[in-house]
């Protein structure tokens, strides 16, 4: 059988005073094009669906038709579960009648784990739950961490689960060793928000959101699918993309990824003010972008958001190289206890310390002028 694996949609989102809701309801029409086109069994939905657990009501809406095309109207199965953005309450409105269309809807977790069967392949999806929440339910004092609830869990499924046929846990968690990027919102402090991939072992294939990289982690049976757009300048130079997941009867399969393209891209730009507003560099951009310009200039720059935006009207930020260079770079400078160096080398070893240019023949000229005419009043005073 055939299922699409999809995550971290996060409708609602805002970024740097941006809503993304425009861009996410052209990417979901090429996602409902996907579906059409490679006609899966299932679509699967790892959690995140919204940004936030009271989304606006475009976003609400933007869901609602979404799914209705997915589910009514293709009658495509949708398996969904909440994430830790998501508000567990709200999703589970509505999950039992949505069973009829086979919309399985899972927001908040429950004692019992029956699978969701389809075309032979066992669905276990498994929203996500803080570990008090878990421990409670389960009655069990020894759960404190996210790698305690998760074992308690599958330990749970293991029970009834028919080991002779293909089994596909559906869930939303941090992952010993996978990739984060600035649009997560971390699940714990310190690792207890992390699960080792061994508890997922009894699993065919495990779908996970959370991680918003398609590759966050290199795993042969776990995977996350990435989000549904770029949220950051982090993942900038990442291809987003959904799995595709060729399941054969002995639980092996093939994967295959296809990619979502937005309205408008997140990038980032580096280059020299004039060059960046020259005709001939930007008629080759997508102007509309999302962009993170970082300018070379030195000295003072009048305006440069403004006149950026003149040409790249989606400037989200704007940076000056000299503002992010690399810290080991940088050396701890101390004027006051060395006395064996000349206000000259002083200046130069501050200068190169912090703008990370040469400071060559023409500035220490400019300098040295400075420097003697600071004497000169210092000693007529």
């Amino acid at each position: 059988m055939k299922f699409i694996h999809t995550a971290d949609w996060h409708l609602g989102k805002i970024v740097h005073g941006v809503h993304m809701t425009e861009n996410q309801r052209h990417t979901l029409q090429h996602f409902i094009q996907l579906i059409e086109e490679e006609k899966p069994d299932a679509v699967i939905i790892a959690g995140d669906l919204y940004d936030r657990s009271v989304p606006p009501t475009e976003a609400v809406e933007l869901l609602n038709e979404t799914l209705y095309t997915i589910n009514i109207e293709m009658q495509t199965p949708v398996i969904a579960i909440s994430g830790n953005h998501d508000s567990a309450e709200r999703l589970s409105f509505g999950s039992s009648w949505y069973r009829k269309s086979l919309f399985y809807i899972e927001g908040k977790l429950q004692k019992s784990f029956s699978p969701i069967q389809i075309k032979g392949v066992n669905f276990y999806p498994v929203p996500y739950a803080e570990p008090g929440l878990v421990r409670a339910l389960f009655d069990d004092e020894s759960i404190h961490s996210h790698q305690d609830a998760m074992k308690a869990i599958i330990g749970e499924i293991e029970k009834t689960m028919n080991m002779n046929e293909p089994n596909v846990f559906i869930g939303h968690a941090f992952v010993l060793g996978g990739k984060e990027t600035e649009s997560e919102r971390i699940l714990s402090v310190g690792g207890s928000g992390c699960v080792s991939a061994d508890v997922f072992a009894p699993f065919s294939y495990t779908a996970l959101g959370h991680l918003h990289s398609p590759d966050a982690i290199k795993h042969e049976k776990i995977a996350y699918s990435g989000s549904l757009l770029k949220y950051s300048f982090s993942e900038a130079k990442q291809k987003k993309s959904v799995s595709i997941i060729e399941m054969e009867a002995d639980g092996s399969f093939k994967v295959t990824y296809k990619s979502l393209e937005p309205k408008w891209d997140m990038r980032e730009l580096e280059g020299y003010l004039e060059e960046l507003l020259d005709p001939a560099f930007y008629q080759s951009q997508k102007v509309d972008d999302f962009l993170k310009v970082t300018l070379l200039d030195e000295g003072t720059v009048l305006d440069p958001i403004h006149k950026l935006r003149q040409v790249y009207p989606n400037v989200l930020h704007l940076e000056r190289k000299t503002n992010v260079m690399d810290e080991k770079r940088k050396q701890v400078f101390s004027s006051v206890k060395d006395t064996n160096r000349s206000e000259l080398d002083l200046f130069e070893m501050f200068y190169s310390q912090m703008t990370q240019q040469a400071f060559d023949e023409q500035k220490k000229a400019v300098m040295t002028k400075i420097i003697e005419n600071v004497r000169k009043e210092s000693d007529e005073w």
